[in-house]
Order: C-alpha cells, then structure tokens, then sequence
C-alpha cells in the first residue's frame, strides 16, 4: 500500500533521475563550441591564405623585373636607339604586363614602372620615394620616367603594385601604405627592383 510518504519519496527520486539527466546531457555542445570557435579560426585561415597569395604576388613581380631587365642588359629591348627592338613607354608597360598578367593586374593605379639610367651606381636610389618623406606614406610617382640607356649604360627597372589587403586580420600588420588620418590601412606596397649595366650589344 502507498502511503503519502511513499508518493513523496517517488516524485523526488523522479525528479533527482531528471536533474542527474539532464547535467549529463551534452547535446548542442558541439555546436555550441563550433560557433564560438569557428569565426576566430576562419579569420586567422584566410588571413594565412592571403600572405601566401600576397607572397606568392611578390615573386611574380620580382620575376618580371629581373626577367624584362635581362632583355635591357642584352639589348632586346632598347629605346631611342633607330632599331627593331626599340619600344616606347606603353609598349615597354605592355611587355612588362604580359610576365605579371597571371596574378596581377596592369590597371595604372595599381602598377607603377620607373625606368631610368644612372652615370653611376652610387646615384641609384635605395629607398622608395613616399609623399611627404612619410614612413609609411603614400607612394611619390612624380619622379618615375621612362628613360633607359643605351650599350654600357648602368640602368634601374622598378616595379611598385598596390595589393589590397582584404582580412582586417592582418591589415595593421602587413600594409606598409597607410593613410594619414588613421584609418584602417588597405594597401601593401610590392617593390621589384633590378640595377645593372647594360652589355655592348
């Protein structure tokens, strides 16, 4: 026979099996770890994917610039000189994109050329030229030309590219282009520089 005491007894231990139930359970955890996690390690993949892309830019252009000054050094590209192989400042940028157009873009607010001969090495510059001597400034273009020399000559080819940055991630720390009011950088500067004398072709 169940007595009042009995019927308590039973509710309460139901109740105990329910509570110990439901501390184990562990459903949704999962998900719940998942979501806290994932957009922290989704920022820090892409943000090691776009170094590699960036890295992998960077080769691209230093390549061109070693490979079109090759041809300035032996001759194949001239300028000026009354020969085949003379080109123009378009047509010297049309070659120069052609070796860069599987990554990068020929746009001419992202690619900049400057092509100049020297009396001397010690006259070639080292650093990149910025607006307002800035460390991180924008990039100076006043002085860029096209204006290679001939047999024996010392040259400089230079390639500048603005790559945009696209992970906030990383922005603060890769971009060496950044705006004078401190707002969020975008940009990082690729250089490809190649100095040499041109043979006597």
């Amino acid at each position: 026979m169940m007595t009042a005491s009995t019927g308590r007894k039973g509710v309460f231990r139901r109740l105990g099996l329910k509570g110990r139930t439901f501390r184990r359970s562990d459903e949704g955890a999962v998900a719940i770890e998942f979501a806290m996690l994932a957009i922290p390690f989704f920022m820090l993949l892409f943000a090691i994917i776009e170094s590699c892309i960036a890295y992998a830019a960077e080769q691209v252009l230093d390549n061109a610039v070693d490979d079109i000054g090759r041809q300035l050094r032996t001759g194949q590209i001239t300028a000026g000189a009354n020969l085949p192989t003379d080109m123009n400042a378009a047509e010297f940028r049309e070659a120069f994109c052609e070796r860069i157009e599987i990554m990068l873009s020929c746009d001419t607010d992202k690619l900049y050329l400057d092509i100049r001969s020297f009396s001397n090495f010690s006259n070639i510059p080292v650093g990149i030229p910025r607006e307002d001597n800035r460390a991180y400034g924008d990039l100076d273009t006043a002085n860029f030309g096209y204006a290679p020399g001939g047999a024996g000559s010392i040259n400089m080819v230079r390639a500048f590219y603005r790559w945009p940055i696209i992970t906030d991630l990383i922005r603060p720390y890769i971009t060496n282009i950044r705006p004078e009011d401190g707002s969020m950088p975008t940009d990082y500067l690729i250089v490809g520089t190649s100095a040499f004398q041109n043979e006597a072709y």
